[in-house]
């Protein structure tokens, strides 16, 4: 008999692809092939993948974007990308089709939906997704990354967790040292989206520390190209180690070593932070329209493993007394961390795996 096949359906933010790309490595170690239905965008973030997952890039639009004729085109795009991807699954009939949200997974999704294939949908995030909620009703499962999920009243999810990859993995739980008399580090992480605010707000407010505590820190910076400059000459003035990059590769390998995190609270960041269990700064995006972010945050601050602060009270004065009152009390960084540790999942790529395959089955 030959592998079953899973299409993983995802679309091109790392909110979406990170979750998307553990599934995949742990399908794989199952026997399972594996194949990832994106468009053209999603294709540039899929570097991650195992070089054995196909890419499958179908055409995609979207009726948000700004423009005319974006707007008129999307439908269009839409139609072609389900034809496409139809004829695919005729070809090499999927045992499941996954989708992980975004526009890029509606052909897909669509697709599996007209055939009937066996197919569900993972939501990362503690408010469904535009695409992710308009399939609710019409999969056979609905997985949640962040619980509780609002979900339509008809509809029930089960809580897996958010898929880590495994990079992640390997250093989930790893041993925390506390801020004190030492060398510390700070990881400033800001997502595709929301890095800006925290490139103009991070330094000034680090700036602001007392001295003997600026120079005890370097601080891993995640800013955009444009920022770039300007963040680096903020962290020299004010006598900061700082490497600040686009986008780093070995993000776990610096949240592991990090005395504190400011981030943004996409549904990735907050599996990470909690599974390697790190005290954490968040700083919901104010342009998530859904409130999907601070639905996010909600479990690690309820639980004492992070600060929210949103937008309107995040400038560097707040930041920087924030900053001092964690990295000044190690046993408040100590419970900070062991609170986030108690709600990382680990195991969240084997128990949506199993959902996978219970879905296949039926």
């Amino acid at each position: 008999m030959s592998q079953p096949l899973l299409v993983i359906a995802a679309g091109g933010t790392g909110g979406h692809m990170f979750p998307a790309q553990a599934l995949a490595e742990t399908m794989l170690t199952r026997g399972w092939r594996v194949a990832l239905s994106t468009d053209d965008r999603g294709a540039r973030y899929a570097g991650g993948f195992p070089e054995s997952v196909r890419r499958r890039v179908v055409a995609a639009g979207t009726t948000q974007r700004a423009g005319t004729l974006s707007k008129i085109l999307a439908p269009f795009q839409i139609t072609a990308g389900v034809i496409m991807a139809t004829w695919t699954f005729w070809r090499d009939r999927p045992a499941c089709v996954a989708g992980f949200g975004g526009y890029p997974a509606f052909p897909a999704l669509a697709a599996a939906y007209l055939l009937k294939l066996p197919r569900l949908i993972h939501e990362q995030n503690g408010v469904l997704g535009r695409v992710n909620e308009l399939f609710a009703t019409r999969v056979d499962a609905l997985a949640c990354g962040t619980w509780p999920t609002a979900l339509p009243e008809e509809v029930t999810g089960t809580h897996t967790g958010n898929p880590l990859r495994g990079s992640v993995l390997e250093r989930a739980a790893y041993e925390y040292t506390p801020p004190g008399d030492w060398p510390m580090d700070v990881l400033v992480i800001g997502g595709s989206q929301g890095a800006s605010l925290l490139s103009r707000v991070v330094p000034g407010a680090l700036a602001g520390l007392p001295e003997d505590l600026r120079g005890r820190l370097t601080v891993s910076h995640q800013a955009r190209d444009a920022d770039h400059d300007e963040v680096v000459q903020a962290y020299a003035n004010a006598g900061i180690r700082a490497d600040v990059q686009p986008f780093f590769h070995d993000v776990a390998d610096r949240m592991m070593k990090a005395q504190l995190i400011v981030s943004r609270s996409g549904a990735s960041s907050v599996a990470d932070i909690a599974a390697i269990g790190r005290p954490s700064i968040l700083v919901p995006l104010a342009i998530a329209k859904r409130g999907e972010q601070e639905a996010n945050a909600r479990g690690l601050v309820e639980r004492g493993a992070a600060i929210m602060l949103r937008e309107d009270e995040f400038d560097a004065d707040t930041l920087g007394s924030t900053v001092e009152s964690i990295l000044s009390e190690p046993d408040l960084a100590i419970r900070m961390a062991e609170a986030a540790l108690s709600l990382g999942m680990p195991d969240a790529a084997e128990r949506l795996a199993d959902l996978v395959e219970e879905v296949a089955r039926r």
